[in-house]
């Protein structure tokens, strides 16, 4: 099932001291639970959301701020309307990631104008599924975030290899799940909004050892 949210809540500053932090600095003892590994991959997540719409420029520069993580200078929105509903999509995120129930987490990128799909940032999520209440050992934290900077240096890099978005656009999330999650009124069922005609570019990918996430961006292919 494809869903996506359609309401917002409140927000919280992502960047601040954090479950994920917590889980970090726990790997560090050689140690992480579901709950850490859940917390990583969120807080991922949000960083690469964030990345893509400056980077692709969904939403005005001037709407981001710096802020330092995995060792390199990100961008996060300052647009409340934006940080809210990320907050709420990550949230609800996070519980099915406990469940192990997210197979994906998509990023549409689309013309304003013309609806058409542009790009689908696609993040391919794979969970152990023996790993409910158990500990499991760590990687090393270098290890981790390096692989996590590799995702983040690639969608920073993605200006240089995707065409450029020559319309105002607009995105969407959609969250593929497993069929028997509950899903909360605010959350409908989407269509998987391909692209007719694309390109795809293979990014790297990064494992907590509990969950396993693969990047990967397909594009609008330009008529020959």
């Amino acid at each position: 099932c494809k869903f996506k949210f359609c309401a917002v809540g409140s927000a919280r500053e992502l960047g601040r001291e954090s479950l994920a932090q917590r889980a970090m600095a726990t790997a560090q003892k050689q140690a992480i639970t579901l709950k850490g590994s859940v917390a990583i991959v969120t807080e991922f997540f949000g960083y690469s959301v964030n990345s893509i719409l400056y980077q692709r420029g969904i939403y005005p520069p001037e709407t981001f701020k710096k802020v330092s993580k995995y060792g390199l200078t990100m961008l996060v929105t300052t647009d409340t309307g934006l940080s809210e509903y990320l907050e709420q999509v990550l949230g609800q995120l996070s519980m099915w990631l406990v469940n192990k129930s997210v197979q994906k987490l998509v990023v549409v990128v689309a013309g304003q104008e013309s609806g058409k799909t542009l790009e689908r940032w696609v993040f391919d999520v794979r969970a152990d599924k023996q790993a409910e209440g158990q500990v499991v050992e760590a990687r090393p934290e270098k290890e981790l975030t390096s692989e996590i900077q590799a995702i983040i240096r690639q969608i920073t890099a993605s200006v240089t290899f995707l065409p450029l978005l020559d319309e105002a656009c607009t995105f969407d999330l959609l969250v593929y799940t497993d069929t028997d999650v509950n899903v909360p009124a605010a959350w409908e069922e989407s269509d998987p909004k391909y692209i007719a005609k694309s390109e795809e570019v293979k990014l790297r990918s990064f494992t907590t050892k509990i969950h396993k996430v693969d990047a990967a961006v397909s594009y609008l292919a330009e008529d020959d």
